[in-house]
């Protein structure tokens, strides 16, 4: 099984940028369907962007398409959320995650590994 560690969270203005990076350890992030999710108290985990284990295909959530792009570096075996224009709504722990399966839709139950979160906040 993989091991994900979260970085790159913080606090920045809105219309600011913050780039989230998501170290694997264990096995390769090509093996596994990546993905972000994030969570604010109260409310259920959401998907925010996803690759696909070739990298070939991408999907974001409407909520950050045009300001959110996820890549890889198998190289370093670490996946990347870059976000910009980033608003004040944001704000959340945001969530590294690891499935085996090639479609894993929307659905947080589809993903074996998690990262333990990293705080974003986003003042206006």
């Amino acid at each position: 099984q993989v091991q994900l560690v979260e970085s790159g969270g913080g606090l920045v203005q809105a219309g600011g940028s913050l780039r989230l990076s998501c170290a694997a350890s264990g096995r390769t992030v090509s093996s596994y369907t990546m993905a972000w999710f994030r969570q604010i108290p109260g409310k259920e985990r959401e998907s925010v962007a996803r690759i696909s284990r070739n990298g070939g295909n991408t999907y974001y959530a409407d909520s950050v398409k045009g300001r959110f792009t996820i890549s890889r570096d198998s190289a370093k075996n670490t996946v990347y959320l870059q976000m910009t224009s980033l608003k004040p709504e944001d704000t959340a722990v945001y969530y590294c995650a690891a499935s085996i399966a090639a479609y894993t839709g929307n659905n947080p139950n589809a993903y074996d590994s998690w990262g333990q979160g990293t705080q974003v906040t986003v003042s206006s």
